[in-house]
């Protein structure tokens, strides 16, 4: 009985990668197939570069939301396992509507530029920086104890505070952000949505407050919403419930999205 065959190599030709080519041309990254590199070989490195491009913004070059997600969701398993300090960082452009409206948008985009670049020397390797959206960036700082949060917010704050961006020949823009940030709950899984929205919090207490400014979550006045409460808690619950004659303990009701100050 004659066997069934599969070829072994891959015929290129049989494969539209014009569009794919092109995407990687445009972000400086190498394109064309070597004369000796087997045709696997390099369909793999079309498709890393791919991958690479989707996670990066255009604009700045920074990691993108995307990244931003993937990075955050590691972040709290880091923090369920170990109990690991990990700082995340909002970071939004004071005032950046009137930049666009008095200097132009091209303005605008060489600000987000400048910024996302002096962003990115001010942390270390194993710190990410992204593009969270529009004029607002995302920092997660692994390994940064609440004693040091403060330090290393307020020294971003003053770096682009005193960052002196050209625009024109002519014209030299100056900016200020504002930053509010918050740790993840220790040795509890936390969700993404809940430690952003954390964060967003003291962002907006930084905006309100005059901007320029720093506003943390730190883990001794740690806000925790109610559904974080039922992670840290409800195994206790649970317990208490299984005792209570009437199966609800008192004070174990959970509601809404109210806060409430708990003792690191």
């Amino acid at each position: 009985m004659a066997s069934t065959s599969h070829p072994s190599l891959i015929d290129l030709q049989d494969l539209q990668l014009d569009d794919a080519r092109a995407l990687l041309e445009h972000a400086g990254q190498d394109s064309g197939q070597a004369s000796d590199e087997p045709p696997l070989a390099y369909l793999q490195r079309v498709i890393n570069g791919l991958c690479e491009l989707s996670l990066k913004d255009p604009l700045t070059g920074l990691g993108n939301r995307r990244h931003f997600i993937a990075t955050l969701e590691r972040a709290i398993e880091v923090v369920a396992r170990s109990g690991e300090s990990i700082l995340l960082l909002l970071l939004d452009i004071d005032h950046f509507k009137h930049i666009n409206d008095t200097h132009g948008h091209l303005a605008g985009d060489q600000v987000l530029q400048a910024v996302a670049a002096c962003l990115g020397h001010c942390v270390r390797p194993m710190d990410t920086v992204v593009r969270y959206g529009g004029e607002e960036f995302a920092m997660i700082l692994p390994n940064c104890r609440p004693n040091c949060g403060r330090a290393v917010a307020e020294r971003v704050r003053r770096t682009i505070e005193s960052l002196s961006i050209p625009v024109t020949p002519l014209v030299n823009l100056h900016v200020t952000i504002s930053i509010g940030g918050a740790y993840a709950p220790e040795w509890v899984r936390s969700t993404t949505d809940l430690w952003i929205e954390r964060a967003d919090q003291q962002l907006y207490r930084a905006k309100a407050d005059g901007r320029n400014q720093v506003f943390l979550d730190l883990p001794h006045e740690i806000s925790v919403s109610a559904e974080e409460k039922g992670l840290l808690f409800g195994h206790f619950v649970m317990d208490q419930a299984a005792t209570t004659p009437d199966g609800a303990p008192d004070g174990a009701g959970h509601g809404g999205h109210s806060t409430h100050r708990v003792s690191a």
